[in-house]
């Protein structure tokens, strides 16, 4: 099987998870922790080199005050709980925002934990706006060396929960290229065969990266 080098995570429907199980909708992502971890140690025994997750963005900090709470501190338990998996870890996301974690900080310059690994990007309080704000700044260097995100690669894949449609703004440069398969099923929902089911579906696509 033709495994992807890096793959991008957007792992929608935490809220619409949690009203349809009774829930207020901030209760959604406190349970979009474990399938991150599950898929993260999934990534690893395929060997992956790379995954992208899509923490929250600059436009959802217009959420209710309680959902913005809920989604950050999501965020904080999720990369403290990957770093304690043996990876080279790095959060990317404007962090002169108040949005911004400042437990999060630290991660904001790629760190190998436990011995490093796989690379784990996570975006927290990004925004494509921000992220592409360099772009003439010096043009000199290459687009990809002004960027925000400079130290994420190109991906390959996309895999998006929640049966939505769309790229939500996400790593527009990285992902140019990108094959985008739609899971039906919300975020929390999440099932070891999603993430089968979506490898052996890059498997048969014809990737030519415009060649």
């Amino acid at each position: 099987m033709r495994i992807p080098d890096h793959i991008g995570i957007i792992p929608d429907g935490n809220r619409r998870w949690a009203v349809g199980q009774g829930l207020l909708k901030e209760e959604g992502y406190e349970h979009g922790l474990a399938p991150g971890l599950q898929l993260l140690r999934q990534a690893k025994a395929y060997g992956i080199n790379e995954i992208t997750y899509y923490g929250f963005t600059v436009d959802n900090c217009k959420r209710p005050k309680v959902q913005q709470e809920a989604f950050q501190k999501a965020c904080v338990k999720a990369v403290h709980m990957i770093a304690k998996e043996g990876t080279s870890l790095l959060v990317v996301g404007d962090t002169r925002s108040e949005c911004f974690p400042k437990e999060l900080c630290p991660y904001t310059k790629r760190t190998d934990i436990a011995g490093g690994g796989i690379k784990v990007n996570f975006l927290v309080n990004y925004g494509w706006e921000w992220d592409l704000s360099n772009i003439q700044s010096d043009g000199k260097l290459p687009m990809i060396e002004r960027l925000h995100s400079k130290d994420i690669s190109r991906i390959d894949l996309i895999i998006r929960w929640g049966n939505t449609r769309r790229l939500s703004g996400f790593l527009p440069v990285q992902s140019v290229y990108s094959d985008f398969y739609v899971v039906d099923k919300m975020w929390p929902d999440f099932k070891i065969r999603h993430f089968k089911d979506a490898l052996e579906w890059y498997n048969r696509q014809d990737i030519t990266l415009g060649g």
